[in-house]
């Protein structure tokens, strides 16, 4: 987006976007200026703590992080910054993302990483409530977050079974 991103979302691998896709469409459409970059904790561990360490001068506000496997991607970056840090547990192993969660989930007291659910729908969850947490200041987000909201309510109203 050409605006300032406020949201980073980040993750280990090209591969992972297919999942943190969820989140990118979720910002795009409520208009939240964002940015997508790979950030692998293990292979690019200098750019991971440049990245966490600048990330509130450089105007972010909330970072999603997803990985998959040992999942240290989240837990680090929240070890560099005080912005808030959502991680996302990406299904990449044999064991379909609950290793990741465990590893995400488990963060020692003072180190905090908002835990979403595994795979795309903890990415999209994981955008709103990113949007929740900058709405809280942004009343123009706050009413299209309202009314995406509202679209959902409305979608499943007008279901209707065979």
């Amino acid at each position: 987006m050409s605006e300032k991103p406020l949201v980073g979302v980040v993750m280990g691998s090209k591969s992972d976007y297919e999942v943190l896709s969820a989140a990118v469409e979720i910002l795009q459409a409520l208009e939240i200026p964002h940015e997508a970059r790979i950030v692998s904790a293990h292979r690019t561990p200098d750019w991971l703590f440049k990245y966490a360490e600048t990330a509130r001068e450089r105007g972010l506000r909330v970072i999603i992080a997803g990985a998959g496997g040992a999942a240290h991607l989240p837990g680090m970056l929240a070890s560099k910054t005080l912005v808030p840090v959502l991680g996302v547990p990406v299904p990449a192993t044999q064991l379909n993302g609950l290793d990741s969660l465990l590893s995400i989930v488990q963060m020692p007291k003072g180190v905090p990483v908002g835990t979403l659910a595994i795979g795309k729908p903890g990415a999209a969850n994981a955008a709103l409530l990113a949007a929740e947490i900058l709405a809280a200041t942004d009343s123009a987000l706050y009413d299209r977050l309202a009314a995406w909201r509202a679209a959902r309510t409305e979608e499943v109203m007008k279901q209707e079974l065979p």
